[in-house]
């Protein structure tokens, strides 16, 4: 792994660019991860029967994004990335996916999120999740991708030190 050059979130700042700061500091944390890394090493399995691998997760975060921002306060018919249900075990089969492929649909994804979390009057703005067919806020939004990463990042922990020996940051 390179250098550790996440930006950590404030000490002190509103919920909302706490919030933002978090988002933010584990989405590096997930890039860090990969960094420096082939397409076969990110392809590489943790241990069979698993499919889960770094690239794996980089596909699975972009299909979280996508669920959580895109569908939600965007467009609730927006089609996953690599499935044409809404599964999304099928984005963590990275057999065929390479780094550009996988970084350049999860960059855009994240890009979109925070154009709309900028343009969000507030945490409180809701959105309709398709899938529970119910509305949720912005904030709850917000809370569970970061979630989401936080998990993931674990597992990327025990995948990288499967790769160089490593445990990461």
């Amino acid at each position: 792994m390179t250098s550790d050059s996440r930006v950590g979130p404030p000490l002190f700042g509103s919920e909302r660019e706490t919030l933002r700061a978090f988002l933010d500091y584990h989405r590096a944390t997930l890039a860090m991860k990969c960094e420096g890394l082939g397409d076969d090493e990110l392809r590489q399995r943790s241990m069979p029967p698993s499919t889960l691998s770094l690239l794996g997760l980089v596909r699975h975060m972009a299909e979280v994004e996508r669920a959580w921002f895109r569908r939600v306060f965007q467009d609730n018919d927006a089609p996953m990335v690599w499935s044409d249900t809404v599964d999304f075990q099928a984005a963590y089969d990275a057999d065929a996916s390479t780094r550009r492929e996988a970084f350049t649909a999860w960059e855009a994804e994240v890009e979109n999120s925070r154009r709309i979390e900028r343009e969000a009057s507030s945490l409180d703005q809701a959105g309709h999740q398709p899938r529970w067919g119910e509305d949720v806020s912005l904030r709850m939004v917000m809370v569970h991708v970061l979630l989401e990463y936080a998990r993931h990042n674990g597992h990327a922990d025990f995948l990288h030190e499967g790769i160089d020996g490593t445990v990461g940051a």
